[in-house]
């Protein structure tokens, strides 16, 4: 239950309260591994990557199958024909195997939406594949702690304008924390609601963005420190 002073507090998932890109990158350092004797330079081989990413994305969405098509597509394309062997079958085996990876709850979170939970209304706000999306929430035990759960398919200034609009909310009642300034933070901000920024090392490289200068946005260095705030 919340107090007189509570607020909604809208929270990311992925790489904010658990472990996420981090596989990912692991995956295509592997991949890297498998095409060096190929003479596969990283960082071309990453931009294309993004880039075929990119494009998929507004068609296929997130998630980690859409991740593999994108990988082994990318693969393909600095494989000579005549040398494609079982490599994209065992890329694909490596990347999909994220999918059956153990969830990873950073540290201080539980104890922290334990207390936050008790001051102010938790909505979990998160994007991407929704089956893969519901299958990490419900392993991570952390869903009594929300009052509610919105899988986007994309986090832009319309959504969160339409999540405002759902829940009759004043944005200046309204905090959206996470480790993304693409996705969290900037349409946040930019739909009237304040923001945190919480970064992460491994965010992933698409979700890279200078977050806004604006007043209603609190950067914090990790998620535990919410505590000392809300």
């Amino acid at each position: 239950m919340g107090t007189d002073n509570s607020r909604n507090l809208l929270i990311d998932a992925d790489d904010t309260l658990w472990e996420n890109n981090v596989y990912y990158e692991r995956v295509i350092h592997q991949v890297l591994a498998l095409l060096c004797h190929n003479g596969v330079d990283a960082s071309g081989f990453r931009a294309r990557l993004d880039d075929i990413e990119r494009k998929r994305i507004p068609t296929h969405g997130y998630g980690t199958v859409n991740f593999t098509h994108s990988l082994v597509e990318t693969v393909r394309g600095f494989l000579p024909a005549d040398s494609y062997s079982g490599l994209p079958s065992q890329v694909e085996e490596l990347s999909l195997s994220i999918l059956h990876h153990p969830l990873e709850i950073l540290d201080g979170v539980p104890e922290t939406l334990a207390y936050l939970s008790l001051r102010h209304q938790l909505f979990l706000v998160t994007k991407g594949n929704p089956e893969e999306q519901a299958r990490k929430i419900r392993e991570s035990n952390l869903q009594n702690y929300f009052h509610g759960v919105e899988i986007l398919p994309e986090k832009n200034v319309h959504a969160y304008t339409q999540i405002l609009s759902r829940y009759e909310w004043e944005g200046t009642c309204c905090w959206m924390i996470g480790n993304s300034p693409r996705s969290d933070i900037n349409p946040a901000l930019a739909a009237g609601m304040h923001a945190v920024y919480i970064p992460h090392p491994h965010t992933w490289t698409l979700e890279h963005e200078e977050p806004a200068v604006h007043p209603h946005l609190l950067e914090l260095e990790k998620f535990s420190d919410l505590r000392l705030h809300f």
